[in-house]
């Protein structure tokens, strides 16, 4: 794997991480809307096969960039950027998609948030009366969130949401089992084991028409690796996940 990172002005506690993976069109507009809020930018080119880095590139010291020639996941790609963040010292990386679906002008409302309720991991949740969002995105989500109350006893409106903010020093040495799109959903039911409250906060999601949709998501592989995750979450949660949580609510010290 091939690095390149241009040093940036560390400026706050609070670093961006775009995962990006053949997003040629969209990621100049995505990351230049970040930079308006946040100027410590990690992009992650999950070795994509068209211009993207080329893309990321013309950013020059604006941002971070970490590029790879093979196509790892996006799991892969956020675990990449979390090592970084807790390299360059930052407490939060907030994750934003790189396909331009997110408004970045709702990074506002984690950075808030966060100052009321430090070291919780923060879900920006979707409103699913959108008429554009797919079917099968409420679909998935609707599944998702069964299964996070199974593994966890806990109820989130929106476990598929990739714009969070995570509290990198709690989270950048777990092992996880994934490395692709399951990877989100592991990493709030592994949090949850561990005792890191997590809260949400209202986001809006531009849906462009279904022709202009950009998705890598494989329908049949991707569904196949999260039904596993689920089943071996549900293993671990009677076993490990539960007794730790219990655990933490008595002897852990949340502030």
């Amino acid at each position: 794997m091939t690095k390149k990172i241009k040093q940036m002005k560390i400026n706050s506690k609070f670093c961006v991480i775009i995962p990006a993976y053949n997003n040629e069109n969209s990621l100049a507009a995505v990351i230049e809307s970040v930079l308006k809020n946040c100027l410590n930018v990690i992009v992650i080119n999950d070795g994509s096969t068209d211009r993207t880095e080329n893309v990321a590139l013309n950013f020059g010291n604006k941002i971070t960039l970490i590029s790879y020639k093979k196509n790892r996941g996006k799991g892969f790609a956020l675990t990449q950027g979390f090592k970084v963040a807790n390299k360059m010292d930052f407490e939060y990386a907030l994750t934003i998609d790189a396909d331009g679906q997110h408004n970045a002008g709702d990074m506002i409302k984690f950075f808030e948030a966060i100052k009321n309720q430090p070291n919780r991991l923060i879900i920006g949740a979707r409103s699913f009366n959108n008429p554009n969002i797919p079917k099968g995105s409420i679909f998935a989500n609707k599944f998702s969130n069964f299964w996070f109350r199974l593994q966890t006893a806990q109820n989130i409106s929106d476990t598929q949401s990739g714009f969070r903010l995570y509290p990198i020093k709690k989270i950048y040495k777990m092992r996880l089992f994934t490395s692709r799109y399951e990877t989100e959903l592991e990493l709030l039911v592994r949090c949850a084991w561990k005792g890191i409250s997590i809260v949400t906060v209202p986001i809006n999601v531009f849906y462009p028409p279904k022709e202009e949709r950009v998705s890598h998501f494989r329908p049949k592989k991707d569904f196949l690796r999260i039904s596993l995750l689920n089943t071996i979450l549900c293993f671990f949660a009677l076993f490990y996940g539960y007794p730790r949580m219990f655990f933490c609510r008595i002897f852990c010290n949340k502030k």
